[in-house]
C-alpha cells in the first residue's frame, strides 16, 4: 500500500470499554469518525498490535490507514513504529491525533515536528520512531475546573455540555486530517488556526 498518497493516522487512547468515553481517548474517536467516513472496519493486522482501518475519503483522494493501538496510551509508540514499518510510510505521512490540555475545549489546532510537550504518548512515539517530524492534530480537553489534576481529568468522560457539542469536534478533527493530507498542513492550518468571522 506504500505511495506518496498514503497516510498513516494514529489515533491516541486507552483500550477497552472502561476508557472509550474519555478525554484522552479523543484521539480514537476522531480515528472513528474517519472509519465511518472511509465506510471502513477495523481489524488486526500482521503482528502490529493496533487495530487498522483503511480507503479513502474521496474518488481518487489520498488514501488512509487508520489506526488505533491496542497498547495502553503511554506505550504508543511501539505500535506506531511498527505500522510506519509494515506500510513502508515516512514519518512525514503520519499524522498522530491526540488530546491536549493547552488548548480549549472544541478547538483544533495542527503542527508539525517538535517536542511531546508533556504527553506521554507523543513522547513514546517519537522515543520508537526515532523522530519528532511528524504531523499532529491536536484536540483541544481543556484545562481540569479547580485542583482537579491532569490525570484525573483526561481519564473522566466528557461532560454532559461537552458531549452535546463533541460530535462538532470530532469533525473538525476529522476534517482536519483530510485537509492536511490533500492540501498540505499550511492550507490546513490556515483554515482551522483562522479566527471565526465576526
Amino acid at each position: 500500500m506504500a505511495g506518496d498518497d498514503l497516510w498513516l493516522v494514529v489515533g491516541l487512547g486507552n483500550p477497552g470499554v472502561e476508557y472509550a468515553g474519555n478525554r484522552h481517548n479523543v484521539g480514537q474517536m476522531v480515528v472513528d469518525e474517519l472509519a465511518t467516513r472511509l465506510r471502513a472496519s477495523f481489524s488486526s493486522v500482521g503482528r502490529v498490535n493496533a487495530r487498522v482501518a483503511s480507503g479513502r475519503a474521496t474518488p481518487g483522494g489520498p488514501r488512509f490507514v487508520l489506526a488505533k493501538p491496542n497498547s495502553f496510551m503511554n506505550n504508543s509508540g511501539g505500535p506506531t513504529a511498527g505500522l510506519l514499518a509494515y506500510y513502508s510510510v515516512e514519518p512525514s505521512h503520519l499524522i498522530v491525533v491526540h488530546d491536549e490540555l493547552d488548548i480549549p475545549f472544541d478547538t483544533v489546532r495542527l503542527k508539525f515536528g517538535g517536542g511531546h510537550g508533556g504527553h506521554n504518548g507523543i513522547r513514546d512515539i517519537i522515543a520508537a520512531a526515532g523522530t519528532g517530524d511528524f504531523t499532529r492534530v491536536r484536540v483541544g480537553v481543556g484545562r481540569p475546573p479547580g485542583r482537579q489534576s491532569a490525570a484525573d481529568f483526561v481519564l473522566r468522560d466528557f461532560s454532559s455540555t461537552e458531549r452535546a457539542v463533541l460530535p462538532n469536534l470530532l469533525a473538525d478533527a476529522a476534517d482536519a486530517v483530510e485537509r492536511v493530507a490533500a492540501d498540505g498542513l499550511t492550507a490546513a492550518q490556515q483554515h482551522f488556526h483562522a479566527p471565526p468571522p465576526a
